[in-house]
């Protein structure tokens, strides 16, 4: 067992036999590539909640944590993790808090976790408009490493039909600017999005494939990273297949779109990832260099010649 997944067993033990530990509240989400950090929790909920594909929330109010409770949870974790070099703080949009408050709870993760070499949180368009070029390059001085961006697709209306809050100019604009301040930035797209034959009359599957990789070459993020869509009861989406207002792309429709993002990416120097649960095939390139090689391995598995994640084993 890693040495970090057994201190969150004790911390979150602690916490249900009445002794100090991590606070928790609601749904935590966290990128598989944070797996392994502090999983320190400064809000509860998302303050947009409206995405048509996203039950991660569902029900829950956004409200920021009580900022005693997370300096206690930082101490908590100088006391049981302090070995451990990453940090990851939680909530559906943690850059929505104000400029101050993030910079106190780095401020207090430097002085309390010396070896903590990365912290990373969940960003929008919409939380990094309200932040400064200089308060962002402020906020990577005291150890902000990594925003989290879900871009999702760069079809603007499929975004507007999905209920999300900025359109591919916005995600840019942001985008653009983080990195200038110097934050490293991994955005997330998923692939059937668009259904089968677009979604609410929005363009089609093509149309979404074809403009997210040019968005992602236009933002030259450190890292795309590709899920699949999986339905969530409960969402409106979910709801549209449910009364045949959206076709699910099957496995072989979902490679054929996947295959059209990559093929219009063009990023010159970043990590291409398909290694999600939800993933049909599961890939990890370096590109440029591992283009060719990922576009091969896809019309591989198209052609039928590689084994594919079976349906019951994929998951969000």
């Amino acid at each position: 067992m890693r040495a970090f997944a057994r201190v969150f067993k004790i911390a979150t033990k602690a916490a249900a036999n009445g002794r100090p530990g991590l606070h928790y509240e609601g749904t935590i989400i966290r990128p598989p590539s944070e797996a392994d950090s502090i999983l320190l929790q400064v809000a509860a909920g998302c303050p947009h909640n409206t995405c048509a594909f996203c039950g991660a929330y569902r029900g829950q109010r956004h409200r920021i944590t009580d900022e005693p409770i997370v300096f206690e949870d930082i101490d908590f974790a100088s006391r049981h993790m302090s070995r451990v070099r990453r940090v990851f703080l939680c909530g559906g949009d943690a850059m929505a808090l104000p400029a101050k408050r993030l910079t106190r709870v780095l401020d207090r993760i430097r002085e309390r976790l010396p070896l903590v070499a990365r912290t990373s949180l969940y960003a929008s368009a919409a939380s990094l408009a309200g932040k400064t070029p200089d308060e962002l390059a402020g906020l990577a001085a005291l150890g902000l490493s990594t925003l989290y961006m879900g871009l999702e697709s760069g079809d603007g209306d499929l975004l507007r039909a999905m209920g999300k809050h900025a359109g591919p100019g916005d995600m840019l604009r942001e985008a653009r600017k983080a990195r200038q301040s110097g934050l490293k930035l991994s955005v997330s797209l998923i692939v059937g999005l668009a259904g089968t034959d677009g979604y609410c009359g929005h363009g089609g599957w093509e149309r979404h494939a074809r403009l997210t990789g040019e968005l992602l070459s236009a933002m030259q993020p450190d890292q795309a990273a590709a899920l699949c869509l999986i339905p969530v009861p409960g969402t409106r989406l979910h709801e549209d297949i449910q009364a045949g207002r959206f076709t699910l792309p099957d496995a072989t429709a979902m490679l054929r779109e996947l295959r059209m993002i990559l093929e219009h990416t063009r990023v010159n120097r970043g990590l291409f990832l398909a290694d999600h649960a939800s993933n049909h095939l599961p890939l990890k390139l370096r590109l440029p260099r591992d283009k060719e090689r990922g576009l091969a391995l896809l019309d591989a598995a198209l052609d039928g010649k590689l084994d594919l994640r079976p349906e019951s084993s994929r998951r969000l």
